[in-house]
C-alpha cells in the first residue's frame, strides 16, 4: 500500500483497509507513507527498477499532484502494465496531474484533474451484476465527499457506479469503475476524501470486494 502527501489521514485510512481485508482474506501488507503533507512527494520505491516484483497487488492511494517527472510515472506504470493488479483511490486520480503525458491516466482507466464542491453523493449502480458492487444496497449516499470531474473516460474501462454532478443535472461521473489496463485489472474509485467516508460500512465493504476482486478471490 503507497500512500502520502497532501490533505487526508492516510494512517487511519490504511488501518481500516487492513483491518476489514484481514476479515475475509491473509494478507502480509508493506504499507509505506512518504512524501509529507505537499502535492510534490516522491516515493522512494518507485525509484527502483521492478519495484513491484514480489507483490500480488498494489494499492495506490496517494496525493502527489505536482509531480511530473516522466521517467517516475512510465516507470510505475509498467509494473502495472507487466501483470501487478491495483486498486486506485481518490486523490491516486489526481496525482501526477501536472504530467504532459497520458501514462498514469490510462492506467486508471480515467483522466480527472479537479472535483465539485463537498457533498453527500447519490451513488447509481451502473453494472449490478459486478461483484465489486452486486452488494451495495439500492439509493445509497456516502457521507460528504467529493465528486471528482471525469474528463476523459478511457476505452479500456467499465463504470461500475456514477453520481449525478451537483453543478449540472445532466451531467454525470463515474465514482466506481474496472480498467484492463493490457490485461492487469485495475479498480478505481474517486470516493474516499474524508475519515466520514472512510469510516462508512458501505464504502469499507466496497473495498473489500474490490482487493478480492483485484486479486481473482471474489468467486
Amino acid at each position: 500500500m503507497i500512500s502520502g502527501g497532501c490533505c487526508h489521514d492516510y494512517s487511519a485510512q490504511n488501518k481500516i483497509l487492513i483491518d476489514n481485508v484481514a476479515k475475509v482474506l491473509p494478507v502480509d501488507w508493506t504499507v509505506l507513507i512518504e512524501g509529507g503533507s505537499g502535492s510534490d512527494g516522491r516515493v522512494a520505491l518507485y525509484e527502483t527498477p521492478n519495484w513491484a516484483n514480489g507483490f500480488d497487488v498494489v494499492v495506490h492511494n496517494e496525493c502527489y499532484a505536482n509531480v511530473d517527472d516522466q521517467k517516475l510515472i512510465r516507470q510505475i506504470t509498467t509494473a502495472h502494465k507487466a501483470g501487478v493488479p491495483a486498486l486506485v483511490i481518490h486523490c491516486s486520480l489526481h496525482s501526477y496531474r501536472t504530467a504532459t503525458i497520458d501514462d498514469w491516466r490510462e492506467f486508471l482507466g480515467v483522466t480527472s484533474k479537479r472535483h465539485t464542491r463537498a457533498h453527500r453523493i447519490s451513488v447509481k449502480i451502473d453494472d449490478p451484476q459486478s461483484s465489486i458492487v452486486k452488494g451495495l444496497p439500492a439509493g445509497y449516499t456516502t457521507p460528504v465527499d467529493e465528486l471528482y470531474v471525469i474528463e476523459k473516460f478511457w476505452p479500456s474501462a467499465k463504470a461500475l457506479a456514477s453520481a449525478v454532478s451537483p453543478d449540472d443535472p445532466k451531467t454525470s461521473y463515474p465514482v466506481m469503475w474496472t480498467n484492463d489496463y493490457n490485461g492487469t485489472r485495475v479498480f478505481g474509485t474517486s470516493l474516499g476524501h474524508g475519515m466520514e467516508t472512510w469510516n462508512d460500512a458501505v464504502f469499507q465493504d466496497l473495498l473489500v470486494r474490490a482487493f478480492k476482486w483485484a486479486v481473482k478471490k471474489d468467486q
